[in-house]
Formats: structure tokens, sequence, C-alpha cells
């Protein structure tokens, strides 16, 4: 089992026809997601082939998931567009949008956000985010869900969640978990923008009912309380033990640090506010990216 992806999820890519969305969703078909099609706007009729796969392109999200029976999508569509992108996702009743973009205007976000709390079908992950890995069992997990930009190959099937603002210590984490000879259930980047969908404390809740996943990696940063709000959540209600890193413990106040939502805005926004927060709520804390995995697997 996994949370949100499985191997038969069926995915759709946004943006299929440029560069970089062709880019990865070869990546995706060669990690053996089953992406069955592309959608750009005055493309329909047209086919994205690879290495003997042909997908088809469609005008829209709602045709492409009514001839394709995609479920999900991975967006990567300029940022001026993309949030048009999300809801063309959710007005077509998509399980999962995964919004890869970076740089969407707030107010575009902040839209979204009002229409994502009107409904109840559609989960977002992102937007600025590396997206979802559900390893397979294949060698170099092929086999397995892949929607975004995450290196498939450093994956293993396993039964370790992560869950990430960072999309690089996403990365360390998983590739530290494999070398140490631990499987990964589900990795997720939920994004590091200040409106973003689903947060720490939402896929905390989904590994903590996941049946085949024993414990958690989550990685945060400064800015924001949802790491805080998260480790609350976690003390009151998660069974499962969980290990966290926060990053940004040299940043000035007031200065933000690469992710739009990175920014120390109070007191209770540094990494050390975070961290000292986290460990009250009997969370184990790293204080170097290269302990995540260390850290964890000294509390199992």
């Amino acid at each position: 089992m996994a949370i949100l992806v499985t191997p038969q999820t069926r995915v759709l890519v946004q943006g299929i026809t440029g560069e970089f969305g062709g880019r990865h969703a070869r990546a995706s078909l060669e990690y053996g997601t089953a992406v069955v099609a592309g959608v750009t706007p005055g493309k329909g009729g047209q086919v994205f082939e690879h290495a003997g796969v042909k997908v088809p392109i469609f005008d829209t999200v709602e045709e492409a998931a009514r001839e394709t029976g995609a479920t999900a999508a991975a967006i990567f569509v300029p940022p001026a567009f993309a949030a048009d992108a999300i809801l063309e996702g959710v007005a077509a009743r998509l399980e999962l949008v995964v919004a890869i973009t970076e740089g969407i205007p707030v107010n575009d976000m902040m839209q979204v956000k009002e229409i994502l709390r009107g409904q109840s079908t559609t989960r977002l992950i992102g937007p600025n985010c590396p997206g979802i890995v559900t390893p397979g069992t294949g060698e170099h997990s092929h086999g397995g869900c892949r929607i975004g930009i995450a290196p498939g190959h450093i994956h293993k099937k396993g039964r370790i969640g992560v869950v990430s603002r960072s999309g690089t210590l996403t990365y360390e984490a998983v590739w530290q978990l494999t070398t140490r000879g631990y499987g990964q259930s589900t990795c997720i980047g939920i994004g590091g923008d200040p409106i973003h969908g689903l947060s720490h404390t939402d896929v905390l809740s989904l590994f903590n009912d996941d049946p085949e996943t024993d414990a958690i990696i989550m990685i945060g940063e400064i800015g924001g309380s949802g790491e805080v709000d998260a480790g609350k959540w976690a003390q009151a209600n998660c069974k499962k033990p969980i290990a966290a890193f926060i990053a940004g413990a040299t940043a000035p106040p007031g200065r933000r640090m690469g992710h739009a939502g990175a920014i120390v805005g109070g007191e209770d926004d540094t990494a050390a506010a975070k961290k000292a927060a986290l460990r009250a709520c009997g969370i184990a804390v790293s204080d170097s990216p290269a302990d995540m995995a260390d850290t964890l697997l000294g509390i199992l």
C-alpha cells in the first residue's frame, strides 16, 4: 500500500509538449509510471511518444480524464497559467493534482485555495514542489509511480514515509534511507510556497492511517507554523515514530531564503524555535541534514 498514488495510478501531464514537461514525462515513463495522457491546449490529437509508448495529447483535462481514465495530473505550466491548470484538474474531479510550477502569483493561489476549500474531491500537492514518488518493487524501484521531478532511481520500496518542504532535502533523506537498506512507502515534497495544498499535518495523517508505513521523516524550514502545527497534531494523534529536520538555522530575521515561504517573521518562525517545539512534542530532531536517516533509525 502507499498514500495518494500507487503503481496503478493513471497520470496525465499538463504541459507535456514543453521542454521541461516533456523531459519529466519521459523520466516518469522510464520509471514505469502509467502516463496515459498529455494536455496542451491547441495540440489535441497529437501524440507524445517515448521508448515505444504513445501518449495521446488532448486540448483539455476533462477530455483527457474522460478518454483515458486518468485520476492524477502533473502540472508543468508557466506561472501565469498554472493556477488555471490546477483549477482545470479540480473541475475534472481528479483525485490528485501535483503542481510543479514555481512562481505562481500569490493572488492566483489564494483563489485556488478558496476553491479547494469548497470541494472534497481533489487534493493538491504544491506548487513549487518536487512532487510525489511511491517506489515500485523492480530494480531501482522501477514500476512505481513518479509524478514530478524527483530522481526515481534513488528510491527503494519500503515502509518509511517522507514529507518535506524542500525538494533537495527530500532527495537527501531518501538517499540516506536507501543506502542504509531502508525503503520508502511514499515520498512527498509539499512545496515551499506560502500558499500551497497539502500540509505537513495532512500528510502525517495519511501516513498514520497507512498500515504499510511504519515511521516518518518530516523535513521543514523557517517560516510559518506548519511544522509546529504538525508536531502538535502528531503528539495527540500519531502512533508512529517521527524524526524531523528544520532547515534555515543560520537565516537572519526578515531575510527570505530560497523558498517564497521561507522567511522568518517572528520568534516562533526560527529554526531554533521550531526544533524546540518539535522536541517538546516528542519528535526526534536532527541538528544536521546529514543525520536525518540516522536520527529516525535511532528511535526505531
